[in-house]
């Protein structure tokens, strides 16, 4: 794939990019060892400064930047500029926590036989970040708001399609006031990768991306023995039960439905309806997703814009007719619009079997599956009837209803009459083929840190502790 800015609303190549070279990289990277060796020493306050003036760059340059993301992956203006100040926000969230996000945690002492003992997080060094294009600022930033105020360094290989994205972040980074060599952007291709983890000189990795990806950084993660943190992708269920507030969940599972044109790990995709209000949802689901406007993703008043790829929609409409083929029935959409550019309309599907590619795999467009449950055992199990486990969403008011959905649903996150949302203050992440670890808060800051034991005799004494035999 080339490195390229090609707008999806037309299907027009805008600007291409030469990739760093091989020697390039290696300068990249040896000016983000060296320096670590002095940012590692910055404090907590000077990491904080740097992060709000860059907050407030972000915050100032919210249209243009915008703009730009439009451009590159297709998102609504709207949606992209709220995108840029959700990124401001969480460089400022790091900013006023970090410190005692990352405070020495004091241990009990004297059950250890010492005078003085206490956890203490320690950043690790160069980190690779390898991010995806869908959010293309924000799925960047937290990892490198956290990283960043931690006293780690970052190099950023960004999806092909959002290069001037990718660089801007770099620019924005730097203005903002953090060292040169604190954040790097390397326009490269996936080739690039295994080289640049396998280097010594690079401490960690993180990804957000597909399966394929995930496993082979993972695998080249686990040869070094490296640390990663993956995220990859999800299928979440959004359940609906008797008692819920059926126009609040309709409402809400439209917008978490196509949200980002459906291009989501955290949208909703499977919507699994208790069969005593199944035909009464269905009919208003069908009715607010078939009223939404798709076009041109500059216009204000438009819901939906492309797909950020060809191949993207290729993808969906693949998954789509075959389950049609298969007997599904399309209950609004199905079919692709007659017009430059990759659009795909808001799509609804019913009677889908589990033999059905589309009840196992993600589709990544604004492509509604609907299930009936005729309860809520039905209903937990076909949600967890899946290879992911990213976020999931449950409609009820019942109490016991409601435990049993926070127990029992296999997920990283379980949002109770609400939509599933990233915030820079909960963790972020998932479990099964989803992958492992966790973004923001404070279980975010601290995935790239030693988690160091500290461990203080008595020097009077000259104390070596309980005498219990070493591991």
């Amino acid at each position: 794939m080339p490195i390229a800015t090609i707008n999806p609303a037309t299907g027009e190549t805008v600007r291409t990019f030469t990739p760093a070279t091989p020697e390039e990289i290696d300068t990249a990277i040896g000016r983000a060892h060296a320096r670590f060796a002095e940012y590692r020493r910055t404090t907590f306050a000077e990491r904080a400064k740097w992060a709000r003036a860059t907050a407030e760059l972000l915050e100032a340059e919210a249209d243009q930047t915008a703009a730009m993301m439009t451009l590159e992956m297709g998102k609504t203006l709207v949606a992209a500029r709220a995108e840029v100040l959700k990124c401001a926000k969480g460089f400022r969230y790091y900013a006023d926590n970090a410190e005692q996000l990352l405070a020495d945690e004091p241990a009990d002492a004297a059950a250890v036989g010492a005078a003085k003992a206490y956890t203490r997080y320690q950043p690790l060094g160069v980190v690779l970040a390898v991010m995806p294009w869908n959010f293309p600022l924000w799925q960047a930033v937290r990892f490198a708001a956290p990283a960043l105020m931690a006293g780690n360094v970052g190099i950023l290989k960004h999806a092909s399609n959002v290069p001037q994205t990718a660089l801007y972040l770099a620019d924005v980074i730097a203005r903002g006031g953090f060292p040169d060599g604190c954040f790097q952007t390397l326009l490269v291709p996936s080739s690039a990768v295994e080289p640049i983890l396998r280097d010594p000189r690079v401490a960690a990795a993180t990804l957000t991306g597909s399966e394929p990806a995930g496993r082979s950084v993972a695998a080249v993660a686990g040869d070094e023995i490296k640390p990663t943190v993956l995220e990859l992708g999800g299928s979440d269920p959004f359940i609906v039960m008797p008692s819920a507030d059926l126009d609040a969940a309709v409402s809400t599972a439209v917008t978490a439905r196509v949200q980002n044109n459906g291009q989501s790990c955290i949208a909703a995709k499977r919507f699994i309806i208790h069969t005593d209000v199944y035909d009464a949802f269905v009919e208003k689901f069908v009715e607010q997703m078939a009223a939404l406007r798709v076009g041109d993703p500059t216009d204000p008043d438009t819901d939906v814009g492309p797909l950020a790829t060809e191949q993207g929609r290729a993808d969906v409409e693949k998954l789509v007719d075959e389950a049609v083929a298969a007997g599904a029935v399309i209950r609004c959409g199905g079919k692709r619009l007659d017009r430059p550019g990759w659009f795909y309309p808001p799509t609804v599907i019913t009677n889908i079997r589990r033999d059905m590619p589309i009840f196992c795999e993600e589709v990544f467009g604004p492509v509604a599956s609907v299930y009936r449950a005729a309860d809520i055992d039905e209903a937990i199990e076909i949600a967890n009837s899946t290879t992911f486990g990213l976020g999931s969403n449950a409609w009820t008011r019942e109490e016991s209803e409601q435990q049993r959905f926070i127990d029992d649903i296999e997920a990283g996150q379980v949002f109770i009459n609400g939509m599933v949302v990233s915030y820079p203050e909960l963790p972020f992440g998932g479990i099964k083929r989803s992958g492992y670890g966790r973004e923001l808060a404070g279980h975010g800051i601290r995935e790239f840190c030693n988690t160091k034991t500290v461990w203080i005799g008595s020097p009077e004494t000259g104390d070596c502790g309980s005498g219990e035999k070493a591991e």
